[in-house]
């Protein structure tokens, strides 16, 4: 092994990212050319790189219109690029949401709709459904974001309370044919977790979106109450005949695992995935893995050292400090108090859109002496955890990962390098 842990660690997440990047994975699953128009709508934090590299590439003339977080615009000739936030939904992205409804509104069976959809897009698609207002989906996605609740639960609920997601968007489009290209940011890649599926037909009720707010104690508005009680808020359904799409998966969490574990081995370690869709608190899928990584440092088990674990999915965070966040740091800050200084053990973990949280901090890098080095600044990694400030943590000990906008998004990557 060649370069130093630490490098080898950044070039596994920067391959990760890479694997992902929609100028590779978007052109070889556009469809053909229709009689009719193509409109390109989508949503999502890679969703305008998606659309540059449908301008690109597409054989024919297209317009349409995309929303993207703030700072992850590229230029693109003929869609129209607006920028929301995330990860609470704002007026841009509502009034946006609002225009992408009317712009699919009328067209005919010899048209069709491509739409690009990536990890963020549930936040940047905020239409509220019924009598509920922004400021009510802005104050259900802060409990979410808080209360520990899964990507899976999260969007359920999202599906529910919208007047353009579980389906909705899909059923707007037709008679014209839709096909969505989508990145994948959710465990399991399923079509109606990724950006709450807009285009994608919804299995799930009102009265599970329901189970979902009373088990996590969230404080439900009246009109959402309302509207979940009664049945209003149900999402279009498998069986509607206006559920016109084809889904196409063109990047996921597996392919950026396998492309790490390449450049793993091209330095002559043994590179192992863990999984693509690990879930769970951060903090306790920090204790485990330590616990993986000890047994292979002491025992040679599961597998033989030198070699690297690698893991994607994407793990929670239930907030009861006041610290900076994010779940990705906060899973390697538990890492590191578990590991205690073992030698050997290096780790990396970010997400792969650039934005751990709230902060535009990727992650981190965890080394043998990240403890032993934070003590010696005054730190208590303990509180630090319990304060849920990991990346206070690791920004105090020049460790964080910045990358920037990445353009892309396949959610959480997790290396740990052990030697």
């Amino acid at each position: 092994m060649i370069e130093s842990p630490e490098k080898l660690l950044r070039t596994m997440f920067d391959a990760a990212i890479v694997a992902a990047q929609p100028e590779e994975c978007v052109p070889p699953h556009l469809p053909s050319a229709p009689k009719g128009r193509v409109i390109v709508i989508g949503a999502g934090k890679a969703s305008a790189a998606m659309a540059r590299a449908c301008e690109d590439h597409f054989p024919g003339p297209v317009s349409g219109l995309v929303i993207t977080r703030y700072g992850y615009a590229v230029p693109c000739r003929q869609i129209k690029i607006v920028e929301a936030a995330h990860p609470v939904p704002d007026q841009a992205g509502l009034i946006a949401a609002r225009k992408m409804m009317a712009l699919v509104k009328g067209l005919s069976a010899d048209d069709l709709v491509i739409c690009l959809i990536s990890g963020g897009g549930s936040s940047l698609l905020p239409m509220p459904l019924g009598d509920l207002t922004l400021d009510d989906k802005q104050a259900i996605s802060r409990s979410l974001l808080s209360c520990g609740a899964t990507i899976t639960e999260m969007n359920c609920v999202r599906r529910h309370m919208s007047g353009i997601k579980g389906g909705r968007l899909a059923a707007a489009c037709w008679p014209a044919r839709v096909v969505n290209l989508m990145i994948s940011d959710v465990p399991g890649d399923d079509p109606a977790d990724i950006a709450s599926g807009p285009t994608v037909a919804d299995a799930t009720t009102c009265a599970e979106a329901m189970q979902i707010l009373d088990r996590y104690g969230i404080d439900v508005p009246a009109p959402l109450r309302a509207l979940l009680r009664s049945g209003q808020g149900e999402s279009v359904k498998p069986d509607d005949p206006r559920m016109n799409v084809e889904t196409r998966i063109v990047a996921a969490p597996q392919a950026s695992l396998q492309a790490a574990a390449c450049v793993a081995r091209a330095s002559g370690l043994a590179a192992y995935i863990l999984g693509d869709a690990i879930e769970g608190e951060a903090r306790t899928v920090g204790t485990v893995m330590a616990g993986i990584a000890c047994q292979v440092v002491r025992h040679d088990q599961p597998f033989t050292k030198p070699c690297v674990l690698l893991s994607g999915g994407e793990t929670t965070v239930k907030v009861s400090g006041n610290g900076r966040g994010g779940r990705n740091v906060e899973f390697l800050l538990s890492l590191g108090i578990e590991l205690n200084g073992q030698a050997g053990i290096y780790a990396i973990a970010g997400d792969t859109d650039g934005v751990d949280g709230i902060e535009d901090i990727a992650g981190a890098i965890l080394r043998p002496d990240t403890i032993v080095r934070a003590r010696a600044l005054g730190l208590v990694p303990r509180d630090s955890l319990t304060n849920n400030d990991g990346h206070g943590f690791f920004g105090a000990l020049g460790d964080a990962v910045i990358t920037g906008p990445t353009l892309t998004n396949v959610n959480d990557f997790r290396a740990i390098l052990i030697r």
